[in-house]
Order: structure tokens, then C-alpha cells, then sequence
């Protein structure tokens, strides 16, 4: 019997698990959407995903670390899995520009061939979109689940991730307010 709440194929081509192209993702933007009770929305809006070691030892599964027992769970369900690098010469080159788990999680992306990169540092995304990596937010995600029917609205949430200290600038919460119509 299958998981009602699993990701489901569409004629729309919309990604599910057994396309095979899982997204990557940073820390930040995990521990978010942990934080907030969201981390769920990526594994039913587009399956599994990896992160790189780096990723997981910023992450700290464990510390008792907002975020991590969460994130600790979906590991643990396989539905995000820790993947290492086949080659490290990538995420070198980039750790002189970017912080380690960063580079890692790019180089992870251009290693896997990722559905996208789930990542919202400035200086990490200028980097991956170098690279040629698709990029994802927490914004997008949120926005994603609203077209879905998997949140009724964005607005509470990232008003809860900003009360938890992630930060979205004005502009870009108000970009996504008039994106989702609220």
C-alpha cells in the first residue's frame, strides 16, 4: 500500500522520487524549515534529497540544536541521506570562496546532477548559480507548497521563521506575499 502523503507523478512533470534526481541542500535553510515544523514539505513536494558531510556536521544531529532532532528523523527515514563527494577538487575551489558545507553541497549538486540546490546564502548562491546549478530558497519551497494545497497560506510561516531568527529581507517577503496572493 503506498504512502497517501508521498510524492505523486504527474502529467505535469512533476518530479517524484523514482525520476531519480533528488535536490541538494545546505544547512541553513534545513534547520529552517526544521525549526518551523517544515521540513516535511520537501519530501512531498519533491522526494529524497542529500546533503554532503559538511552539511551534516553543521547540522550537528544530536546537539539538541533547534532543527536537528527533525532532521535527525528524516535521515533516519532515508528520504535525505548523507552523500560524500566523488571528488573533492570542486568543493576545495570553492571552500576560498564559500564556507565549507557551501562548497560541499554545490559540488555535491554538480556531482549528482540535482534537481536543485536548496540554499539561500548570497554569496553561496552567486556561487552555485556560477556553476550552473538550479537554485531553490526556503522562499521558493514555501511558494511551492502554497500551489500545491500543502499550505494554506506563507505568510505565518515565514513570520515564524523570522521570530526563529532566519532572516528574509522585507523585500523578499513581500515579493512572495504578492507571488502567493496573499
Amino acid at each position: 500500500m503506498s504512502d497517501p502523503k508521498a510524492p505523486q507523478a504527474s502529467a505535469g512533470g512533476q518530479f517524484t522520487p523514482s525520476e531519480g534526481r533528488p535536490f541538494i541542500a545546505d544547512a541553513g535553510p534545513l534547520i529552517a524549515l526544521a525549526r518551523v515544523d517544515q521540513l516535511h514539505l520537501l519530501r512531498h513536494l519533491f522526494g529524497g534529497g542529500m546533503i554532503p558531510p559538511a552539511v551534516h556536521q553543521e547540522i550537528a544531529i544530536g546537539s539538541g540544536r533547534p532543527g536537528a532532532a527533525a532532521i535527525g528523523l528524516a535521515l533516519e527515514a532515508g528520504w535525505i541521506r548523507v552523500v560524500p563527494l566523488a571528488d573533492e577538487a570542486q568543493a576545495a575551489s570553492l571552500a576560498r570562496i564559500v564556507d565549507s558545507g557551501e562548497a560541499q553541497a554545490i559540488a555535491l549538486g554538480l556531482q549528482q546532477d540535482a534537481r536543485f540546490l536548496l540554499i539561500d546564502d548570497a554569496k553561496g548562491r552567486r556561487a552555485a548559480r556560477r556553476a550552473g546549478l538550479p537554485l531553490v530558497g526556503v522562499a521558493g519551497i514555501l511558494l511551492a507548497a502554497k500551489a500545491q494545497g500543502r499550505l494554506a497560506a506563507v505568510s505565518p510561516v515565514m513570520e515564524e521563521l523570522a521570530s526563529v531568527g532566519y532572516r528574509l529581507s522585507a523585500r523578499l517577503m513581500d515579493g512572495v506575499r504578492r507571488s502567493a496572493g496573499e
